[in-house]
């Protein structure tokens, strides 16, 4: 799971250009909106779109599975596998 998390930490630093933050400085457990990275609703916006481009992940924006998904980087690592098991 490592590299696919590292590759994700990656691709939101670089997305979203978090320009003082490191790979390891994000935890694969830690909340991505609010207190943890603190991401946004347009943040949530960018990186669903990155997913749907490097992934090819198809999200909705409404569902309250989505709002799950996007909850740390390891629930992002385990809807990227999903996907890529259907």
């Amino acid at each position: 799971m490592s590299s696919l998390a590292d590759e994700l930490k990656q691709m939101i630093i670089d997305v979203l250009a978090l320009e003082d933050i490191a790979i390891d400085d994000i935890d694969n457990d830690a909340p991505l909106f609010g207190e943890g990275l603190g991401l946004d609703s347009i943040d949530a916006l960018e990186l669903g779109v990155a997913l749907k481009k490097n992934y090819n992940i198809h999200l909705n924006a409404e569902s309250t599975e989505t709002r799950e998904y996007f909850k740390s980087v390891h629930s992002l690592v385990q809807l990227i596998e999903s996907q890529r098991q259907n």
